[in-house]
């Protein structure tokens, strides 16, 4: 990784070469994987995410006029806004109701030129969309010095994507972005915003491979599975899924409901089972998270399935699922620590014979 005086120098060097001068301030945040907990937030659940070592950096700096001015490493053109009406772009919809949301909790946030710079991947399942969030909020509280926590931020950045950039979002991926870091797991209960964190096994370390195949029917299947949950809970008649407390009780269910409330349910147990665990005990409890993401919840796709079952066949690794929304993008898996560097050429070489697309996200350095 580089170290941070390179990262600050190349955050300056990217605000300077947009607006001609070093920024006020720069903030940035992670994204993140799931270890365990998919699909359970929106349920009021139990989440076990971990940070990535790659980050998204928001720098900004008091501007003239009235316009805020965006600028990003990933696209030429500037978006120019102004505060009273929301952009046509979706980019510019993650940073618009950031701002917004500040001004809707009493603070005055003045006209800003912003500069984005990220080496997280988007697309693939990594919550870019809440890194970049989280990132705006903390330059901002950095900036105007505004009197909030970093749970106050996760919320601020959710009610963002859910309000002005149109995704119904959970609050995980925002909370693991402003509380996680990447030595440990962010153990988060989503009903009570609790949180602590746990430490990997011994021995253990956690590697991210791209499955090569973009996301699709997320937006679409993510809606339906959330709402085949909340039917299930009328059903049920409980206020959520989270209240569930034995997959026994989720049988009377017809399909498809039974299905989707029976992985909620086993997977919040396999949260709390995993606290504290040894890695062999983490890497069954993620096998059978594939397998309940697979066959109850049905977001896989057979990319993923065949890129989780050579991890899975690895002898280093403990165990692997999918990661995210599921549909195409990452997987996750748990490895020998001294042997991550192995699993990684190893399994992607045999991905690319079978003709997948795969490739590293994290480690973003391999160990010698």
């Amino acid at each position: 990784m580089p170290s941070q005086a390179i990262m600050e120098a190349g955050v300056s060097r990217g605000f300077r070469a947009a607006f001609g001068r070093d920024p006020d301030v720069a903030a940035s945040a992670p994204g993140r994987v799931i270890l365990l907990g998919e699909h359970t937030d929106y349920n009021d659940g139990f989440v076990l995410p971990i940070a990535l070592p790659q980050q998204t950096t928001v720098s900004i700096g008091l501007a003239r006029g009235n316009d805020f001015t965006l600028r990003s490493d990933g696209f030429a053109k500037p978006l120019a806004f102004r505060r009273d009406r929301l952009p046509d772009e979706p980019f510019g919809r993650y940073v618009f109701g950031c701002i917004a949301e500040v001004a809707t909790v009493g603070y005055d946030v003045p006209s800003l030129d912003i500069h984005v710079r990220s080496d997280l991947p988007m697309g693939v399942g990594l919550a870019s969309s809440a890194a970049l969030e989280v990132a705006t909020l903390r330059a901002l509280r950095a900036l105007l010095a505004l009197p909030l926590d970093d749970i106050a931020i996760a919320k601020l950045a959710q009610r963002a994507e859910i309000d002005y950039a149109g995704v119904r979002s959970g609050i995980m991926d925002q909370m693991a972005s402003s509380l996680a870091d990447t030595e440990h797991a962010l153990l988060l209960d989503a009903r009570s915003f609790a949180t602590k964190l746990c430490s990997l096994p011994a021995g253990a370390a956690v590697l991210v491979l791209d499955s090569g195949t973009p996301r699709s029917l997320v937006a679409s299947g993510g809606i339906q599975r959330r709402s085949e949950c909340e039917d299930a809970c009328r059903r049920l008649g409980v206020q959520s899924l989270r209240d569930v407390r034995r997959v026994e009780h989720v049988e009377p269910l017809p399909e498809p409901w039974r299905r989707r409330a029976h992985h909620v349910v086993a997977e919040n147990a396999r949260v709390l089972r995993a606290v504290g665990s040894d890695a062999e005990t983490l890497g069954e409890l993620m096998n059978a998270s594939h397998a309940s993401l697979r066959d109850d919840y049905e977001v896989s796709i057979p990319e993923l399935d065949r890129l989780v079952s050579l991890l899975q066949e690895h002898p280093a690794v403990f165990g692997a699922k999918l990661t995210g929304a599921g549909f195409g993008g990452a997987c996750v898996a748990v490895c020998a620590a001294d042997r991550i560097g192995d699993v990684a050429i190893e399994v992607l070489g045999d991905y690319r014979r079978l003709g997948g697309r795969g490739r590293l996200l994290a480690p973003q350095v391999l160990p010698a």
